[in-house]
Order: structure tokens, then sequence, then C-alpha cells
């Protein structure tokens, strides 16, 4: 008999869990092919950039994408733009967004429901499975509802990359065991508008500290250099004054990498392919933004600094909502963000090792100050190896993905034999 055909729906929202959850959760799962369609839906999300959707829809295996703009349109209502068709089974998987969607969503179309929970699980009673991140969120959780709790890790840390240093740097011409320093500016107007400046300044300064360091931006999903490098023109963002005084040029060749060149000389190399994964681990270090890049960084046990220069926060907005825009206005925008900045540690590393292990920088910073600190961890190997084995203890033991994954495929194969058990009994 023919098996029966099957919808796997993925649950989303920003561009960290798009990149964090959802990737490699598809990855494992597209070698499992008893679904036979898969769909993401996106919520609307105030840390999104706008590139989701078209992010989504280069992931392999996926059919269809519903963007932001109309999910509440199919959340309230069931339409979808092109009245898609559903198939009478199949499974609703969140990872990102409110967990109430995903309870939403499964009652709707008649399927199983599997949440993916970091700290909290909710709607419990309503859901079919969950998988958590981390033993004592079983804690938790009511006696009567644990049987449909599983720890499965955290999917965040959950990365392997073969190292091959030397067809690396063969692909990109330069020489084996180069210094390699990555810039994380970003994904987002508010964050690139800040970031791209900033690290350029630190860039030609540790230049100058350090000349046979290459130093290269690894270019988040969804943005082409041209995108980017609009962040790094003074006629377009204001800030590149203050941190280079003039503009700095997109120069693109047919032969080897694109890169910015700043007035004093400094070439920037753009990095395009996504996940970046086979550059960053070849990296000494990365100076980065907060976000999910830091929990990726972790993952693959590479040295990061992590900034968030407070001097530029008007017009970015921090919080969600009516504080959001509030600190979108002139005169009071930097001091609602600075009242919504969250306290504590903003580095997914420091978060998990409630202790920074990763250098984190928050305030007034300067892009002198910043290369200084960066050029010392470099000139100190020890440190920079100490960092390394700290982030492999806080990343734990590899195999959430997997385990994730085959707790869906065991919630559609449940539901199978469910059927068969009933047809079964029928007289």
């Amino acid at each position: 008999m023919a098996e029966a055909l099957a919808d796997l729906v993925i649950l989303s929202n920003g561009p960290g869990e798009l990149s964090t959850w959802v990737r490699p959760v598809l990855q494992v799962l597209s070698r499992r092919p008893q679904f036979s369609r898969v769909s993401i839906l996106l919520s609307p999300c105030p840390h999104a950039g706008g590139k989701e959707q078209a992010v989504a829809e280069t992931f392999p295996s996926v059919d269809r994408v519903l963007g932001p703009q109309q999910f509440f349109q199919f959340l309230l209502w069931g339409q979808t733009p092109d009245a898609w068709h559903w198939h009478p089974q199949g499974v609703v998987v969140f990872l990102g967004g409110d967990q109430f969607y995903a309870v939403a969503i499964g009652q709707r179309l008649g399927y199983r429901i599997v949440t993916y929970a970091e700290w909290t699980p909710r709607w419990l009673p309503w859901i079919d499975y969950c998988g958590v991140a981390q033993p004592q969120t079983l804690q938790q959780v009511p006696r009567r509802y644990r049987s449909k709790v599983t720890v499965v890790g955290n999917l965040m840390t959950d990365i392997t990359v073969r190292a091959d240093s030397a067809s690396f740097f063969d692909r990109l011409g330069w020489m084996p065991d180069t210094e390699t320093v990555g810039l994380l500016p970003g994904s987002k107007p508010a964050k690139l508008r800040v970031g791209v400046p900033f690290c350029l300044g630190v860039a030609d300064q540790l230049q100058q500290y350090r000349p046979q360091t290459q130093l290269i931006i690894a270019v988040a999903p969804g943005l082409s250099c041209a995108t980017l490098s609009r962040y790094a023109d003074a006629s377009y963002n204001p800030l590149i004054s203050t941190y280079l005084g003039n503009s700095a040029t997109l120069v693109q060749s047919d032969q080897g990498l694109p890169y910015l060149c700043t007035p004093r000389g400094t070439k920037v190399w753009l990095w395009l392919p996504s996940p970046a994964y086979d550059l960053l681990v070849h990296c000494q270090i990365c100076l980065t933004t907060v976000g999910a890049n830091t929990a990726e960084l972790a993952a693959l046990t590479v040295p990061m600094m992590v900034i968030l220069p407070t001097q530029h926060l008007a017009g970015a907005p921090i919080g969600e909502g009516v504080l959001g825009l509030l600190a979108r206005l002139p005169f009071v925008g930097a001091a609602v963000n600075r009242f919504t900045l969250p306290q504590g540690f903003k580095a997914w590393p420091n978060i998990w090792a409630d202790q920074e292990i990763v250098p984190e920088w928050v305030g007034p910073l300067s892009s002198e100050l910043v290369a200084h600190y960066v050029q010392v961890l470099l000139a100190s190997p020890s440190r920079l190896q100490a960092i390394k084995a700290a982030l492999r203890e806080v990343r734990g033991e590899v195999g959430a993905v997997a385990r994730f994954a085959q707790l869906v495929s065991e919630t559609l194969t449940k539901e199978r034999v469910a059927e068969a058990l009933v047809i079964r009994d029928v007289p």
C-alpha cells in the first residue's frame, strides 16, 4: 500500500532562529523523507531584518514559505495568498515565535504538534511532544506532562564543520595559517548603521598594529555586497564620518573576493557564502555584535569579542511595541533604549555559563580602544586557547539537532501507528 502523504509545517520568525534552529533541523529531516512537503510559516518579529522569507526560500527541501505579512491572515482564517492545499496528516513544528501559534495552527490543520523550548515549555496540555535544551527544564514541568518532554540539547550549539585549513586558504589565494579576524556587524539596518562604520574603524586601527592580518566581514544571509556597502557610504550613513572620515569603496572583480577599501587603504574582504562556518572556523578571533551569531561562534568554538556601542542608541530601537516606537524619536530615543537595554550578559555563551567567558563590552566604545584590545588578544595565543576551551565546555555535547529531528519523525510515525490500530480494531 502506498505511504500516505504528510506535511511538515515549521513555524519560525527571526534571522537567528532560521539560521541556528530551522536550517540544521531541515538538513537532518531532509534525509528522512517521510514528509512529502515542507512549508515554513514566518510570524512577525520585531528583530527581523526583512529578508527572512527570501532566506527561508533558499533552504533545501523547502516547498513554500508564508511571509510575516500573511501570517495572521492564515492564523485567524486559514487563508493563504495561493490557497495552499494541505495533506490529511502532518506535523507542526515550533522553532521560533510564540509557542501558542503552534497550538492554534496545529488545531486548525488537525496535525500533531512538536515544540522546541530553550527555556520554558508552554501549552503542554495541547501539544504532543516538546524538545527542551536543558535537563533542568524538566523540573518546571508538572509530572503528568513529563512524558511529553524530551531533553534534546541546545540546537544553537550543534554545528560541526570540517576545518581543512590548507584547502580553505588555497581557495582564497592566501598563505597557509594566515591570521584572520572575522567581523560580524549584524544583519538588520539598525545594527548595520552602527556596526559597519565601527567595524571598519576597528579594521583601520588593527591594520596599523598587525599589517599581516586579513580582515573579513561575514555578510549576513539575505544581504548583498551592494546593500552592505551602502552603510559604508557617508552620503547614506552619517556615522561613517565619525569612524573613517570618508566613505569606503566597494571593489569587485571577476577573480577573488570583493572588498571594502577604507580611505586609509585598508582592505576588508566580504564573504558571501551562507552559513559562513567555513570562514569562521579559520578566524583567530571575531568581532561581533550581540545576537544569534554569538551562539554560532560558540558552537564553532571561535574566540570572539562582543561589542554594543551605546553612543549610537538613538534611532536603533531595542524595545518592542510602544517602547520601540519611542526609541525612534529624536532627543528621547537614546534614553528609551538605555532603559530597555537588557541587564546582565548579552552574548549567548556568557548567558549559558552565567559568567563572562568571552569579552563583552557595552558602553560608549571607541574603535581605537577595541582594536587595541583585539590586538592584545591576538598577541596572546594562550588567552585565545583558553577562550576556545571555555566555549567547548559551555557548548556541551553535540547531537541536539539529530535528537530533535528524531522526535519530529517519531511523532508522525506514532500517528500512523495509532491510525493503524484504530483500523485494525474496527470489526
